[in-house]
């Protein structure tokens, strides 16, 4: 039985949402904590734990989305391991690209 769309979307999307949780929330408190007696830099701490919110909730239900609607139109089922492989490896690319672009302004 093939699962519904909305179902693989849903679980690519959760997995995304989890793992960029996973890697922003300790460097929001890192953040906060080294940079709390700073006059505007504690505000960075909050804009980190905002990028790893409001960033895989945009991003990830578009790609998210599109991943879903690929399985379904080639009438392949997804099993929860393909969910968390492709939710955890948008958070990989994400982050990729983040430590490229810092590299690059040095």
């Amino acid at each position: 039985m093939q699962r519904a769309a909305a179902e693989m979307w849903y679980g690519v999307f959760l997995w995304a949402l989890v793992s960029s949780l996973f890697f922003h929330v300790p460097a929001g408190l890192l953040a906060l904590f080294t940079l709390r007696h700073h006059k505007y830099g504690r505000f960075m701490s909050v804009s980190i734990l905002l990028m790893g919110i409001v960033g895989p909730i945009t991003a990830g239900i578009l790609t998210s989305a599109a991943i879903a609607g690929v399985y379904r139109a080639a009438g392949k089922e997804m099993i929860p391991f393909e969910a968390l492989t492709l939710g955890t490896g948008q958070t990989f690319c994400v982050l990729v690209v983040s430590f490229l672009r810092i590299l690059a302004t040095l």
